[in-house]
């Protein structure tokens, strides 16, 4: 992914740029797809009535990591509360499709990588989230 590249080219970052933030988009992008693929993958599955909270909690989580990435990407201005509470937000639906998808992990491997991927977006939501006082660039 080019997030580092292309935001500190940014004319308000001037190269200053919040690593753990960048790690955190990048992480809620890749949440993102893995989710939407996983609820696909739940879609296709022979007990797919069993599935509906699985690919309901995806979803959802696909929504939150892709408009928190978003929200996290934008440097022009400053929105410090919004963005902090975004990644407050994508930590916990994180939490919930992880939990969800954990569930299912040990009969279904996309559910084993999309639990994976929601714990690592997770821990960089904290992270970033740890960095906000400090210059959020």
């Amino acid at each position: 992914m080019h997030a580092q590249q292309i935001i500190a080219t940014h004319p308000h970052v001037r190269g200053s740029t919040n690593d753990a933030l960048i790690r955190c988009i990048e992480e809620c992008y890749d949440c993102s797809q893995t989710c939407t693929s996983c609820a696909d993958a739940c879609l296709g599955e022979e007990m797919v009535q069993q599935m509906t909270q699985c690919v309901r909690t995806c979803l959802d989580c696909a929504d939150v990591c892709l408009t928190t990435g978003q929200i996290s990407t934008r440097r022009t201005g400053s929105n410090e509360r919004l963005i902090a509470s975004m990644l407050e937000t994508c930590e916990e639906a994180c939490r919930l499709c992880a939990e969800e998808c954990e569930q299912h992990a040990s009969q279904m491997e996309h559910c084993r990588i999309c639990a994976e991927a929601c714990r690592r977006c997770e821990r960089a939501c904290q992270e970033a989230r740890r960095t906000f006082g400090q210059t959020m660039q």
